[in-house]
């Protein structure tokens, strides 16, 4: 089972993607986070479906100094993200 998820709000410059990380390693989710130019942050994970839950929850809190307005949720393949790591990857540039 496999999220991706698009986070608005102020969430970069927060250390929103590092807490992210975290959770998702203390949740055992394979993926990865990013920012987005827009000021979004985005991120794709695979893991168990309670885990999923758990973490789109937090994702709409995020960490202390972040102030999210919505999160988006799609399902997705969890083959693009089943390779047992969680990244934080370079801002997408496009």
């Amino acid at each position: 089972m496999a999220k991706h998820l698009r986070i608005v709000g102020l969430v970069q410059g927060v250390g929103y993607r590092a807490a992210f990380a975290a959770q998702a390693h203390a949740l055992k989710l394979s993926g990865w986070v990013r920012n987005r130019p827009d000021g979004s942050v985005e991120a794709t994970l695979a893991g168990e479906a309670l885990a999923l839950k758990n973490i789109v929850d937090w994702a709409g809190h995020g960490p202390a100094g972040a102030q999210v307005r919505a999160v988006s949720v799609v399902e997705v393949d969890d083959a693009l993200v089943m390779d047992g790591q969680f990244h934080i990857w370079p801002t997408d540039r496009r």
